[in-house]
């Protein structure tokens, strides 16, 4: 809400400017458009210069305008690619290594050159590289490059890079004013491009986020590009959205406070909710099908008192467990919809999805589900960890998603696994 109240302030002032309000997905930008209408409804021309888009989409459009069209690949599209290019060396890397160098390291801060990836600090990639494995590693990536070069092929990064070139060259940017909503989650690349939107121009740039809730993106330091927030910050202490019950108990999976690459610190324990409500309910159980069961006892009691399927979610760890859910649902006799990349609620149908789609969302009553002791954290992630030290990371990431998920709820909270449980659990109790 603060983005929105920041581009509706703006609106009015900035008579002469554009206004850009962006967010994570196109779900999230719709939502967008729709609140600002209503907040703008006394003067419906000022949302006319205010542009509301999802990075990929404000990508998309700007590298169309500026330089032309262009096909973003997918990263399931560039995996494929890198792993058929990695079958043509000798060296043998794991998928799931290969995978997340080229995607948080290589890809992230677009490196062109041998000598580059050779200096690049690898922030958030604790796995050590003696040089001689850096240089194998350089001699897949460098060939994946010259392939998507040869046929004109564009990832996200590299699309918001040269946008960020061509801005920081250009006599004008597209936009006066950016205001960007879930600001955690933005890559280097797309942080590149808003420094080069901003040019240290004063109050053009506008961040709204929680690191708390950061579960895209590798760690890394905003000073190195340009974007220094530190004594110009500040945290917000009233929660409107979640319940203080729901709240105190989902902040115990953080700590007090978290710190971010630049060494900016957040404390937490000072928040405090505008409503107060029911406790969570934490319930584990020997079988899936008691699991399932208890589930579908819950949506049939909240919908016995009043509650529309529509305020209903059921988020699980990955999509392995949406069976889990998808059976519990069909047991209560509730029509259910499975949400995908575009996270579309339908009316009439309880929602459930991953914790990645739980981003942005909010209903009256979550319940979050299959949090056994083996899938949250996720086991193959740790199993295809190449050094202890990332251990520490990818344990952070899954306590953040836990986090995102157990805060979309308002008023209710369930939350059930198999017997012992994830060790998250304990954390969760006062």
């Amino acid at each position: 809400m603060v983005a929105l109240h920041r581009a509706a302030h703006l609106a009015p002032t900035q008579t002469e400017s554009r206004i850009l309000l962006a967010t994570f997905s196109e779900t999230l930008a719709s939502a967008l458009k729709t609140k600002l209408r209503r907040l703008l409804g006394a003067e419906p021309r000022l949302a006319e210069r205010i542009d509301v888009h999802s990075m990929t989409s404000l990508g998309l459009r700007l590298h169309k305008t500026l330089l032309g069209p262009v096909k973003i690949l997918t990263d399931a599209e560039v995996n494929a690619r890198l792993q058929k290019v990695a079958a043509g060396f000798p060296a043998h890397f794991t998928p799931n290594f290969l995978r997340t160098e080229w995607e948080q390291v290589v890809d992230a801060w677009q490196l062109g050159t041998w000598e580059s990836y050779r200096a690049v600090a690898r922030l958030g990639r604790k796995t050590r590289l003696p040089e001689a494995r850096r240089m194998a590693l350089w001699q897949i990536f460098a060939a994946l490059r010259e392939e998507l070069a040869a046929e004109n092929l564009l990832t996200e990064s590299a699309v918001f890079t040269r946008l960020a070139e061509h801005i920081a060259q250009g006599p004008k940017p597209p936009f006066e004013h950016a205001i960007i909503d879930e600001a955690q989650d933005l890559s280097v690349a797309q942080l590149r491009f808003f420094a080069a939107l901003g040019a240290n121009r004063a109050n053009a740039l506008f961040f709204a986020g929680d690191v708390g809730q950061r579960i895209f993106q590798q760690p890394f330091s905003w000073k190195a590009l340009g974007v220094d927030i530190r004594g110009r910050s500040r945290t917000l202490r009233v929660n409107y959205r979640t319940s203080h019950q729901i709240r105190s108990h989902a902040d115990l999976l953080l700590g007090p406070e978290i710190t971010d690459a630049d060494g900016n610190v957040e404390a937490r324990n000072h928040t405090i909710s505008a409503f107060n409500g029911v406790p969570p309910e934490i319930s584990l159980h020997a079988e899936m099908d008691d699991e399932e069961r208890h589930i579908a006892a819950w949506i049939q009691k909240h919908l016995a008192a009043g509650a529309l399927p529509d305020e209903i979610g059921i988020f699980v760890r990955s999509s392995n467990e949406i069976p889990r859910a998808l059976r519990a649902v069909q047991i209560s006799k509730t029509p259910a919809n499975v949400l995908d990349d575009h996270i579309e609620t339908t009316n009439g149908h309880v929602s459930m999805g991953t914790m990645h789609l739980a981003k942005g969302l909010e209903f009256r009553y979550v319940a979050v589900m299959a949090c056994d002791e083996e899938i949250l954290p996720l086991q193959n992630r740790i199993a295809a960890v190449g050094d202890n030290a990332d251990l520490q990371e990818i344990h952070d990431t899954e306590r953040h998603l836990l986090y995102v998920a157990c805060t979309r709820a308002r008023d209710h909270l369930l939350i059930t696994g198999l017997e012992p449980g994830s060790e998250f659990l304990d954390d969760l109790r006062l």
